[in-house]
């Protein structure tokens, strides 16, 4: 993020003026990513787009653009994953969290402010694969994990209930 720019943001008064918000973060400031990544380098893209709903409550479009090295969890070598997400995000306080009824994802500000760059890694938390794996054809270990029907856990309980 550039020297100057604040990370915490009053949401309210973005979304009052539709602002549109740009930021770069390195992934090394990203702590929930840590533990995921193969190495810290690389930046996210993130933008992030305020506006007002009609019951007058912030809302923000955040989308994030990275290209992290992950860790095959085949072969456990490091690979380049292009991620892209976006989703709308509705701010609501945390008393009145529990009370909204809406369609979209909630995040809790705190005293209507919230951190922009947590919000840009929550957004690339869910655009990261829950299991890390190169494609079948670039993994050196992909055709020793092709599955064997006779070896499926559940084969035996699948033709069971089938029967019944």
């Amino acid at each position: 993020m550039a020297p100057g720019l604040p990370d915490r943001v009053d949401c309210e008064h973005l979304a009052d003026h539709a602002v549109v918000l740009e930021r770069v973060y390195p992934l090394g400031e990203m702590p929930r990513l840590q533990d995921r990544l193969a190495d810290s380098h690389g930046l996210v893209h993130a933008r992030f787009a305020f506006a007002k709903l009609e019951s007058g409550r912030a809302i923000a479009n955040v989308a994030v653009e990275a290209s992290p090295h992950l860790v095959c969890q085949r072969c456990l070598r490091s690979f380049v994953y292009p991620a892209a997400g976006s989703s709308e995000v509705e701010f609501s306080s945390a008393a009145d969290a529990a009370a909204v009824d809406s369609g979209r994802e909630l995040y809790a500000s705190e005293e209507g402010r919230v951190s922009l760059r947590e919000l840009a890694e929550e957004e690339l938390l869910l655009a990261l694969p829950i299991v890390a794996l190169h494609a079948p054809q670039s993994c050196d270990r992909a055709a020793a994990f092709e599955p064997d029907e006779r070896l499926r856990p559940f084969a035996g309980l699948q033709d069971l209930l089938k029967k019944t």
